[in-house]
C-alpha cells in the first residue's frame, strides 16, 4: 500500500537484511538464511514477518519450483509529503540526552542518497571530535549505510561492549579490532576490543552540520 513503512522494528529489521543481502549477493536469501542471521532455529517466525511485510506491499513473493522467491519492491514508501525521503535514526545505545528534533525522523532531498534507498540509510549524531581530522565534528548528522562487512580503514558506527556506540576507522587487528581516531594506532580516542565485543553497524556516506 503506498505510503505505508514497515510497522514494527522487526519487520524493519527483516527487510534491511533482505535488501542488504541481494546488494551484497545478486540473489536473495531463503527463510532458512534470514532466521540464521537473527539467531532464530525456526523459519516459521521469519514466515509470518515476510508475509506481514508483503500485505503491507514492501516484499513480493512467488512461487518457481516449489520454494518461495522473494522479491523487494521499489517503492516510495519512504517519501515524506514536502517531496524529501525520511530517514529514521540508528538504533543503538546512545550516552547523550537526545535533542527534541532526534524523536523525529529526518527528512532530506532526494538526490542526496545517490543510487542508495532510503531504507539502507540511517542517522547518527556525532558523540565526540575523534574524527575532526576527518572534517566530522561533535553533533554532526552522519548517513550511515547498513552494513555489517567493512575493510581496513573505513568509517564506521561500531557499538563497544554492547552499550557505546562510536564513529571511526575500522582496522583489524589479529583477532582485535581497533577503532582510530586516524591512520594510527597511538591516539587516546583510539578504542581496541576482541572482535567478539565489537558490532559494526553501517559505514559512513556523508555528514551534515547543522546551523549554530
Amino acid at each position: 500500500m503506498p505510503g505505508m513503512q514497515a510497522r514494527t522494528r522487526r519487520q524493519r529489521e527483516v527487510l534491511d537484511f533482505i535488501t542488504g543481502f541481494i546488494d551484497s549477493h545478486g540473489y536473495r536469501p531463503s527463510y532458512s538464511m534470514i532466521a540464521r542471521n537473527f539467531g532464530l532455529r525456526s523459519r516459521g517466525g521469519i514466515e509470518r514477518i515476510v508475509s506481514e511485510l508483503e500485505s503491507q506491499g514492501l516484499l513480493t513473493r512467488e512461487r518457481v519450483d516449489g520454494h518461495f522467491s522473494i522479491e523487494v519492491n521499489p517503492s516510495d514508501n519512504f517519501r515524506a509529503a514536502s517531496g524529501g525521503v525520511l530517514i529514521d535514526w540508528l538504533d543503538a545505545p546512545c550516552e547523550h540526552n537526545r535533542e527534541p528534533w532526534e524523536l523525529h525522523p529526518v527528512i532530506l532531498p532526494e538526490f542526496i542518497l545517490g543510487y542508495q534507498t532510503p531504507e539502507r540509510i540511517r542517522a547518527f549524531r556525532v558523540v565526540d571530535d575523534a574524527l575532526e581530522r576527518s572534517g566530522i565534528n561533535e553533533d554532526d548528522i552522519v548517513l550511515i549505510e547498513l552494513r555489517k562487512f567493512v575493510r581496513d580503514g573505513t568509517i564506521v558506527v561500531a557499538v563497544v561492549d554492547g552499550n557505546s556506540t562510536y564513529l571511526r576507522k575500522y582496522f583489524r587487528t589479529g583477532s582485535d579490532i581497533e577503532l582510530r581516531s586516524g591512520s594510527d594506532g597511538d591516539n587516546e580516542d583510539n578504542i581496541r576490543r576482541p572482535a567478539d565485543r565489537v558490532e559494526i553497524l553501517g559505514v559512513y556516506r556523508t555528514h551534515i552540520r547543522p546551523i549554530a
